[in-house]
């Protein structure tokens, strides 16, 4: 199976890829099947069932909201993020919404819009199940959808085997590992971005690719400048106050004197960057999943660290830090998961810095051992990772959670550049170990909010 990187970094809203822009997605692949079979007109309500991580953290993950706009029609990466609560009040005031922006139906959200909160459905934990009733209340047409993590949704077709995308086509370099990543680095005299980008080619040309990663890089960009200027208190109920705007403030009043000391002077801004763009999502403003919401703040601030710090760093270096990136993030998708609620935290922050370390490392012209060095050295150091948001809200602990990736990010490239590639443990081993561990971890820190802080902090 083939997966591109703008399958792996796709533009979308927060606050989450798994239980927001998967599910909208879900729902509207859900109606256009109606509509492509000619059932619409026979719709007289939809019910839409959230199981699993979706029941148990929907709410405070904007799920609902996310699947009845994705019933009217909309798609995460064209959404304005600021008609999205407005239009749900609408909705549930008049009763009333439109199937595809065309078909009006009526709608009761305790009938139509159910949380089952400890309720899973076969194959993967973030389930749902919608169901399309005539006028007489008799099914027309019934399909169950999985939200996989980063955005990717399967439908029960698909089950046991959802971590993988469905598209066959042919690449000139496959890899399902990192040893045949490096194996084909090495045969071919080439660099992973290299490889990253012929295969790319087989969807798009290059023109098109680089403008489009360059699009992506503006939409990141634009996610911290936005989580720079906004402020005051998250939503959700757990008033969590924003802090990067004060802290850009700050930082912009000092020199890097002034700071801790000179060397870590880019420490402050690389924090200040994760912190903006995790609020941003926090408050469902619009993101990039890299590879997932939860873990979005993590690359942006890599790379925002490499142009801004790193010498000679130019916009190729953008394109091969983002290249790069994408191709870990498949081996993560292929052989692991991204999902927090298959194998907890380590799945989407572990994998985010691991690919942000790749990237960096590639940017900085790291060789491909040096490069695969760097992926492991991020991922190995999240292992066990717990996903515990604390009122199921992508907040506490996941705003800082993603500064202290990143950080880790910059020194796993660090560290592998100081060296030259050959390390103990192989990034396939640590992909595997995750994997394993993930199945290990007990349910309450797989995105439940039923263990960890989730439950040893008092919400206020």
């Amino acid at each position: 199976m083939a997966i591109s990187l703008f399958d792996m970094l796709k533009i979308g809203i927060g606050p989450s890829s798994s239980h927001t822009v998967g599910p909208m997605k879900a729902a509207q692949m859900f109606v256009t099947g109606l509509q492509e079979d000619n059932l619409l007109a026979q719709v007289s309500r939809v019910r839409s069932q959230l199981f699993g991580s979706l029941g148990a953290t929907g709410k405070g993950h904007g799920t609902g909201p996310a699947v009845v706009l994705g019933l009217e029609g909309h798609v995460p990466e064209q959404i304005d993020p600021t008609i999205v609560n407005p239009r749900m009040d609408e909705i549930v005031s008049s009763g009333r919404l439109n199937l595809l922006g065309a078909h009006e139906v009526r709608f009761n959200e305790p009938d139509d819009l159910i949380y089952h909160r400890k309720e899973t459905l076969p194959f993967h934990p973030n389930g749902m199940i919608f169901s399309a009733f005539d006028s007489e209340d008799r099914i027309v047409s019934e399909k169950t959808y999985y939200s996989v993590g980063g955005g990717f949704v399967v439908d029960d077709k698909a089950a046991g085997a959802d971590r993988i995308v469905e598209d066959t086509t042919k690449l000139p370099y496959p890899f399902k590992s990192g040893a045949e990543l490096l194996r084909l680095c090495q045969e071919n005299q080439m660099s992973i971005s290299d490889i990253m980008l012929e295969n790319e080619k087989v969807w798009r040309s290059e023109e098109e690719i680089r403008d489009g990663i360059l699009q992506i890089w503006g939409v990141m960009k634009e996610c911290v400048q936005n989580g720079i200027r906004n402020e005051g208190i998250l939503p959700g109920g757990l008033k969590v106050k924003r802090r990067a705007a004060a802290l850009f403030r700050d930082l912009k009043n000092k020199t890097r004197m002034d700071m801790i000391s000179p060397s870590l002077g880019a420490m402050d801004w690389v924090n200040l960057y994760a912190l903006a763009v995790n609020e941003e999502n926090a408050a469902g403003g619009r993101m990039v999943t890299a590879p997932t919401n939860g873990a979005a703040g993590i690359i942006p601030a890599v790379l925002h660290c490499y142009t801004h710090f790193c010498p000679n760093s130019d916009e190729e270096g953008v394109v091969r830090f983002l290249l790069t990136a994408a191709a870990i993030g498949i081996l993560f998708k292929e052989n692991a998961s991204i999902s927090g609620a298959e194998v907890g935290c380590q799945g989407e922050v572990g994998s985010a810095c691991a690919m942000a370390a790749a990237g960096l490392a590639e940017a900085t012209g790291g060789s491909p051992e040096q490069v695969e060095n760097a992926a492991e050295i991020g991922m190995e150091h999240h292992l066990g990772l717990t996903c515990d948001p604390i009122g199921g809200l992508v907040q506490v602990p996941c705003i800082e959670r993603n500064a202290m990736a990143a950080m880790k990010a910059i020194n796993a490239a660090v560290m592998a550049m100081r060296g030259n590639g050959e390390h103990f443990v192989s990034l396939d081993k640590v992909i595997k170990t995750m994997r394993d561990t993930g199945l290990d971890m007990l349910d309450k820190y797989k995105e439940t909010s039923r263990g960890g802080l989730a439950v040893n902090v008092i919400e206020c």
